[in-house]
């Protein structure tokens, strides 16, 4: 009986009823002390009116966020989070005010570390990325945009931010996953593509133009000059054959880029491959006034590879030496193979050598150091470019060292 009278005053009056019975109490003890009892009443509805407001102050207001927050299913969130710290692309998990709820590692090294509930652009600057997260937080649509990044180095991403669709929601609203797609590596090689049609386009069009300019001229104004014929016929067919060198180291390219990832699987053996070379360029050194030299072991030395591709790699390298090393006279080549080790072929001139900047863009195509020199040289500016290729199709490697007087050394290593 006491345990329900103490529930109905305490649903009643709240927790302040023995606050009140003490009050009562000390009013009617007042009056038998001699207190006017019209004093004793006053006092005891003022202090009783104090209790009861304060008893009945209102509660502080519960911010609806902080409260979503309490209520958010934390393992939803692990279990998303661990998904996207699983891709190699670099993404962060954003809420629907485009705050970062989680970075995987990939964007840890993209981004740097940061902060989690802070706002995306703490770290994203670029207004057009910022705009279309904006536009994507209002419709809930899908988007992507190209992002270029200039520093440290420039690297371009195609960014794309999409919603999650969840099928049970864990109180976590609608969530965004922003995605860093790294294709700067296709705008590298869109961009190459560009500049190596320009330049076929434009090595092509140079003889072209000279042909028909003496074409027109034998036509006319020299049509009957017999010396004038002999001198521009001779013109014509080193254009010509120019014009047939450039096509048939174009074709070789496209060649070796359609098989680039086939690799070879007959057996040659370098040691006479290489005599025949030497032996085919004695005509060219000869007119230099160049002498190749052989250092051969007595051995056979055999590697996996495509014999043709292999005295094309041979050829250009050898005859480049005897062409820009001239001044040296010599060209010294040389086979090393130990066990376990992949097999050296060693080409050296004795020539001016080049500048070591110029050096790891000479496997460019139609990179020249001297465009004049290398046309008089009659140089298509793909040689070193198919050498690479092929090379790279015989899964070896190819290093090129030079200085200012002292040469060119270009080294072919062969599993």
């Amino acid at each position: 009986m006491g345990s329900e009278w103490g529930t109905w005053l305490n649903k009643r009056f709240g927790g302040s009823w023995p606050l009140l019975f003490a009050l009562s109490l000390v009013g009617v003890l007042s009056v038998f002390a001699g207190v006017p009892a019209w004093q004793a009443a006053l006092g005891w509805f003022f202090l009783v009116g104090l209790t009861l407001v304060g008893d009945h102050r209102p509660e502080p207001e519960t911010n609806p966020s902080e409260a979503e927050d309490e209520t958010r299913d934390p393992r939803l969130l692990d279990e998303i989070s661990a998904t996207i710290d699983a891709l190699e692309t670099p993404s962060l998990l954003l809420d629907q005010e485009a705050n970062v709820l989680f970075q995987n590692r990939a964007s840890d090294r993209l981004l740097g570390a940061l902060p989690m509930g802070v706002h995306v652009s703490a770290r994203l600057r670029s207004p057009a990325v910022l705009d279309m997260v904006r536009e994507t937080l209002a419709n809930g649509r899908p988007n992507q945009i190209e992002h270029a990044e200039r520093l440290p180095s420039q690297q371009v991403y195609m960014v794309r931010i999409a919603p999650i669709e969840l099928k049970r929601s864990g109180n976590l609203g609608q969530l965004y996953l922003l995605c860093f797609r790294d294709i700067s590596e296709l705008r590298r090689l869109d961009q190459m593509r560009s500049d190596f049609v320009a330049n076929a386009s434009h090595e092509l069009r140079t003889p072209l133009a000279s042909l028909r300019g003496f074409i027109e001229t034998l036509q006319g104004p020299a049509k009957s000059d017999p010396k004038a014929h002999e001198r521009f016929l001779s013109i014509m067919l080193d254009q010509s054959t120019r014009m047939s060198r450039l096509v048939d180291d174009l074709l070789s390219l496209s060649r070796l880029e359609l098989k680039a990832n086939v690799a070879p699987e007959c057996k040659v053996d370098l040691v006479p491959l290489l005599s025949h070379v030497r032996d085919s360029l004695v005509p060219l050194a000869e007119e230099l006034g160049v002498e190749i030299n052989l250092h051969l072991p007595d051995v056979p030395v055999e590697v996996t590879g495509d014999r043709d591709e292999l005295v094309q790699v041979f050829e250009n390298l050898m005859e480049n030496a005897c062409k820009y090393g001239q001044e040296g006279e010599r060209v010294d080549v040389y086979l090393k193979a130990a066990e376990a080790r992949p097999v050296e072929v060693t080409v050296v001139d004795h020539g001016p050598g080049i500048p070591s900047e110029h050096v790891p863009r000479l496997t460019e195509r139609f990179y020249r150091i001297d465009a004049d020199a290398s046309r008089k040289k009659k140089g298509t500016g793909l040689g070193l470019a198919i050498v690479k290729h092929i090379v790279n199709r015989h899964r070896g490697q190819l290093s090129i060292k030079s200085k200012p007087g002292e040469g060119m050394r270009v080294d072919v290593f062969l599993p």
